[in-house]
C-alpha cells in the first residue's frame, strides 16, 4: 500500500482552489505561502464536481492537473477527495431521483450539500463514473498519496428505493415475518405484520414505539451508507489499489456542552472498511461552561476512540486555527491554544494536523471559518504566524509519526447500547447521558495521565488489565460470554447501573437479568430508582460519604462483597458498590451515578493495585496531560499544559528534549499552554549497529 513520499507528519488541509479559478493571481500566491507556513498536504476537490463536470460527460481537468504539478513541485501530497458530497446542478435537475426524500415523504430540491440518496442507482452510476476518471487519471501521480471518499457521511433517505432496500434488510436478517414481529414485539397494540409491504421505515412523524424497528432502521442506515461507500470506493480500488482510502468521521454536541463521536453512524462497524480512520476535529475551546482542561479531557476522549477503531494510528482530516462559524458564539483560539490543541491530536495516535480551510472562502456559509490564510491574504497575522511555527516544529519531530501506544485500559463503548437507550421509554429521558458517563470514567485516567481505549464489543478484551463497561444497556449472549471469559482468565471488570437490561433487539430479558451477568458480579438488580435533577442519595464507601444523582439501582447480593452502603431512601442499608472475586478475575458493580469524587477514589485503588500509573511523572497535575507514544526503539512523551498558569512537573527519569536535544529530569517548568516533547530510549532494544 502506498504512504507518504517522507517519514512526517501531514501538516495542510482543505484547498479549494476551483472557488478562485477567476483569480490566477491568488492560486498563485497560494503555492507561495503553503511553502511559508510549512504546509505539506492538500486535500482536494471535495466539492468539486461541478468544476470536474461542468455538463453530463464534458470533464475539465486543467485547473485540477495545475495543483498536482504544483503540490509536486513543492514536495507535497495530494489526498484527493471524491465529490459525491455535493453533487453539480445538472445532476439534481435531469435525474431528481439522486435527490433524497425526507421522512415526511417530501422530496428535495437540489441542496445544498450531502442530500443525496444513498439508494439511488442513477446517482450510483454518476458518483463511479466521476470517480473512475480520477482515479485513471492521477492514480500514478506521484503527488497522489490517499483517496478522500466523499465528505462527513451523515443522514437518511426514505425514498421507494430506501424503502424497499429497508424491507431487503430486513428480510435478510429476520428471513421470516413471524420472527420479525417476535423480535419487533408487535403484538403489541396489535400492530403484527401479515405482509411484508406493511414493513416500512418508522414513522415520520416520530411517533413510532416499535423500539426494535428503529434500533433496526438505525443499523440499517449505517449498512445502508457502507454499502454506498464500498460502491464509491469500486473503482478506486480496482484503479489505484496501492492508494489508502479513508472517509472523514465527526465529532457532535458542542453547544450541548458536550464533545463525543457522531452517533447516527456505527463508526465502529464503518471504520473496518477505511484503511485509515480520519476525523473532523472541531472542541469548543475557550467556552463559557467549562475549564480548558475539562475540553481538552473531551477532546481526547474523541482521540483515543478513533484510535481505536482501528488500534493504529489515525489522521485529523480537519480542525481549525482559529475558529468555526457554526456555534452560537465563535471565539478564536488565544494564542498558544493552536499549537496545543494540535499537538494533543498527535499526542493520541493522530499521524497529521489537517485544517479546514487552507483559505477563507468570500462568501456562504464558511466565509468566517477559520483558515490558514484570512481574507487579508496576509502571512504577518497572528494565525498565519502560528500555523507556521507548527509546521517548523513538526519537522523535528518526524520520527513520531507511525508510532504506536501501550494501553492497559479500556472503555467499552456500544453503538446499539447508545441507540437504545436514547429510544426506549421510563428513566430520566434528560439525565441518560451515556457517551457523557463514560467521559466521566475517563477523565479520572486522563487526570493520571494513564492511556485509555475506547472500543467496541467487538474488540478483544484480553490484551487489558482493566475493562469498564458501564450502561451497557443492549448486551448480546456473546458479548457476555467474552465478559465472562475475560474475567475467568484474570482481567478486572467494572460495570454499572442499566447494564444487561434488553437483549440485541431491545427486549427485556425473561426471568429478569441474566444469569452470566448475576454469577459474574455476585448479585442481581431488583428495581432502579430515578431521581429527579434537584434529588440525590448518598453512599458510604472507605468511611466517606458521597452524593449521588440520577440513578440508583436496589440490589440483592448474593456471593459478591459489599463496598459501599446506601446512607438514604427506603433502600438505605443495601448495597451500592459490590466486588466479587471470580476465578482468576474480578468484577465490581456501581449501583449508582455518582460525581466524579468517588470515581477518583474508586479507582485510585485499582490504579494501584493493578500499577497502572504513568512511568514519566509520580503526582499528575489535572491541568497537565501527559501522553506517550511508542516505537520498538524510543518512547515519546507530550507535556501540554492546558491552563494559563506556570506549571512545575516532576519528572521520574532523564529524558531528552526533541527539539533542543536537552536532558532534562527531576522540575521542569511547563508554561501556560505550553508543549515540551521528550523522547526515552526504550529498555531492552537494540540500536541500529546492535550495540
Amino acid at each position: 500500500m502506498r504512504v507518504d513520499k517522507e517519514r512526517r507528519f501531514l501538516h495542510g488541509g482543505d484547498y479549494n482552489p476551483d472557488q478562485w479559478l477567476n483569480y490566477p493571481e491568488i492560486l498563485e500566491d497560494d503555492f507561495k505561502k503553503m511553502k511559508q507556513a510549512k504546509i505539506n498536504t492538500v486535500t482536494v476537490g471535495v466539492f468539486s464536481w461541478y468544476a470536474l463536470e461542468p455538463e453530463e460527460g464534458i470533464f475539465q481537468f486543467d485547473w485540477l492537473d495545475d495543483v498536482f504539478e504544483k503540490v509536486s513541485q513543492l514536495g507535497g501530497n495530494v489526498i484527493l477527495a471524491t465529490p459525491s458530497g455535493g453533487r453539480p446542478q445538472w445532476l439534481s435537475e435531469r435525474y431528481p431521483e439522486v435527490n433524497r426524500t425526507n421522512s415526511l415523504g417530501e422530496k428535495h430540491t437540489h441542496g445544498f450539500r450531502h442530500n443525496h440518496c444513498y439508494s439511488s442507482p442513477v446517482y450510483r452510476e454518476k458518483v463511479q463514473r466521476i470517480n473512475r476518471k480520477l482515479a485513471e487519471r492521477y492514480g500514478n501521480h506521484p503527488a497522489l498519496s490517499m483517496w478522500h471518499v466523499s465528505n462527513e457521511y451523515s443522514g437518511e433517505c426514505y425514498c421507494s428505493y430506501c424503502q424497499e432496500n429497508w424491507r431487503k434488510w430486513v428480510k435478510n436478517k429476520y428471513k421470516t415475518l413471524d420472527n420479525v414481529n417476535e423480535a419487533w414485539w408487535m403484538n403489541f397494540w396489535g400492530s403484527r405484520y401479515s405482509s411484508w409491504s406493511q414493513v416500512l421505515p418508522p414513522n415520520p412523524l416520530g411517533e413510532t414505539k416499535i423500539h426494535g424497528m428503529d434500533l433496526d432502521w438505525k443499523r440499517f442506515v449505517t449498512d445502508q451508507t457502507i454499502d454506498f461507500y464500498l460502491a464509491e470506493i469500486e473503482p478506486l480500488r480496482e484503479v489505484t489499489p496501492d492508494v489508502p482510502v479513508t472517509t472523514n468521521f465527526m465529532a457532535e454536541g458542542h453547544d450541548a456542552h458536550d464533545f463525543i463521536p457522531l452517533e447516527g453512524i456505527d463508526y465502529g462497524k464503518f471504520a473496518k472498511y477505511v484503511d485509515i480512520v480520519s476525523w473532523d476535529s472541531y472542541p469548543d475551546w475557550h467556552n463559557n461552561y467549562e475549564s480548558l482542561a475539562e475540553t481538552a479531557m473531551k477532546s481526547a476522549y474523541v482521540h483515543d476512540q478513533y484510535w481505536s477503531l482501528k488500534q493504529q494510528p489515525f489522521l485529523v482530516m480537519e480542525s481549525t486555527p482559529s475558529a468555526v462559524n457554526w456555534h452560537s458564539f465563535n471565539k478564536s483560539k488565544r494564542p498558544g491554544v493552536h499549537m496545543l490543541s494540535s499537538f494533543q491530536q498527535l499526542a493520541h495516535g493522530s499521524d497529521s494536523t489537517l485544517y479546514f480551510q487552507w483559505r477563507k472562502s468570500r462568501g456562504n456559509s464558511e466565509k468566517f471559518h477559520g483558515a490558514v490564510v484570512d481574507h487579508d491574504n496576509s502571512a504577518e497575522n497572528r494565525v498565519f504566524k502560528e500555523v507556521a511555527e507548527y509546521g517548523k516544529r513538526l519537522e523535528k519531530l518526524a520520527e513520531i509519526k507511525g508510532s504506536k501506544k501501550e494501553v492497559r485500559v479500556a472503555i467499552i463503548f456500544d453503538w446499539d447500547s447508545n441507540w437504545a437507550l436514547k429510544r426506549g421509554g421510563g428513566f430520566g429521558r434528560p439525565t441518560r447521558r451515556y457517551p457523557q458517563t463514560l467521559q466521566e470514567h475517563y477523565a479520572v485516567f486522563w487526570e493520571q495521565d494513564i492511556p485509555v481505549d475506547i472500543i467496541t464489543s467487538d474488540h478483544p478484551f484480553e490484551n487489558y488489565d482493566l475493562v469498564i463497561a458501564p450502561m451497557l444497556y443492549l448486551l448480546r449472549e456473546e458479548t457476555m460470554q467474552k465478559l465472562e471469559n475475560y474475567v475467568l482468565a484474570g482481567g478486572t471488570l467494572v460495570s454499572s447501573y442499566f447494564t444487561g437490561m434488553v437483549n440485541e433487539a431491545d427486549l427485556l430479558n425473561i426471568g429478569g437479568w441474566p444469569e452470566i451477568l448475576q454469577r459474574l458480579f455476585g448479585l442481581k438488580p431488583l428495581e432502579l430508582d430515578i431521581l429527579y435533577p434537584e434529588e440525590s442519595n448518598q453512599i458510604l464507601y472507605k468511611n466517606k460519604v458521597y452524593r449521588t444523582k440520577d440513578y440508583s439501582t436496589v440490589i440483592d447480593v448474593s456471593t459478591g462483597q459489599e463496598l459501599a452502603i446506601y446512607q438514604q431512601e427506603f433502600y438505605a442499608g443495601t448495597a451500592a458498590v459490590v466486588q466479587h472475586t471470580v476465578e482468576q478475575g474480578e468484577t465490581y458493580f456501581i449501583a449508582a451515578r455518582t460525581g466524579k469524587d468517588f470515581l477518583r477514589d474508586f479507582y485510585r485503588e485499582l490504579i494501584e493495585k493493578l500499577d497502572l500509573r504513568n512511568d514519566l511523572v509520580e503526582v499528575s497535575d489535572p491541568e497537565v496531560s501527559i501522553q506517550k507514544r511508542v516505537n520498538d526503539q524510543q518512547a515519546y512523551y507530550f507535556i501540554m499544559n492546558f491552563s494559563s498558569d506556570e506549571k512545575t512537573v516532576f519528572l521520574t527519569k532523564n529524558v531528552q528534549d526533541m527539539e533542543n536535544d536537552e536532558i532534562i529530569s527531576g522540575n521542569i517548568t511547563v508554561n501556560p499552554y505550553e508543549v515540551r516533547v521528550v523522547k526515552e530510549r526504550r529498555a531492552n532494544t537494540k540500536d541500529p549497529d546492535n550495540k
